[in-house]
């Protein structure tokens, strides 16, 4: 029973601190969410699959695909 209770409260508190951080970010966007950030995961230097941005560019396009 301990261990449930222990397993709940660090559950709270991850979901807590996600909803922080999106809360205190603007408009509750992150930072550099597309794959092609990450030179670990984009090795080729690939567009991202979801908005087509390339590693060298700053901003996600997936505002102008959703248009």
């Amino acid at each position: 029973m301990e261990l449930i209770f222990l397993t709940i409260a660090l559950l709270g508190l991850a979901f807590a601190g996600i909803a922080i951080k999106i809360w205190s970010k603007k408009d509750g966007k992150f930072a550099g969410t597309c794959a092609s950030q990450s030179p670990f995961l984009n090795k080729d230097g690939e567009a991202c699959g979801f908005c087509g941005k390339l590693p060298e560019e700053q901003e996600c396009k997936k505002d102008t695909v959703m248009e």
